[in-house]
């Protein structure tokens, strides 16, 4: 049963969105204009997060790529004992940006994050850390 009643620490790590009305909607993008990280919070800075699985593979392909990122900025989040809408802030890197890979990027966002959007900015550049490397991602989280 909830009682819809939460805890300080649930109310400590709420972050607040703010998408203002007289900005371009940039929620069908994936992310959100800005996000409040409340008072007292702490604050959890992830590393870039490559689309390497367990044994520090790369596929070729962007998408398997972006998925696997996520996973591992999951494992991440789990590893903080955080949840996805506790990030506030994400910063992606992309090799050879192109609208194809902002689809992608769009998608996966949108079923990590769901309407909990966090802020992102999207950088493109001409190569990562690791060869083979086509996308990183970085995270600021409200952990409780």
């Amino acid at each position: 049963m909830t009682t819809g009643i939460s805890t300080a620490s649930e109310q400590a790590a709420k972050l607040t969105i703010v998408n203002p009305k007289n900005l371009y909607d940039p929620t069908p993008h994936g992310y959100s204009t800005a996000v409040v990280v409340p008072a007292q919070a702490r604050v959890a800075y992830i590393s870039g997060q490559g689309g390497q699985d367990g044994t520090g593979g790369l596929s070729p392909d962007f998408a398997v790529q972006v998925r696997q990122a996520y996973a591992n900025l999951r494992a991440a989040l789990d590893g903080l004992g955080a949840r996805p809408d506790q990030v506030a802030k994400l910063t992606i890197f992309v090799v050879d940006h192109d609208m194809s890979k902002l689809e992608v990027l769009t998608k996966s966002v949108n079923e990590v994050f769901g309407a909990a959007l966090p802020a992102q900015t999207l950088v493109p550049v001409p190569k990562l850390a690791v060869d083979g490397m086509l996308f990183e991602v970085e995270a600021v989280a409200v952990i409780d």
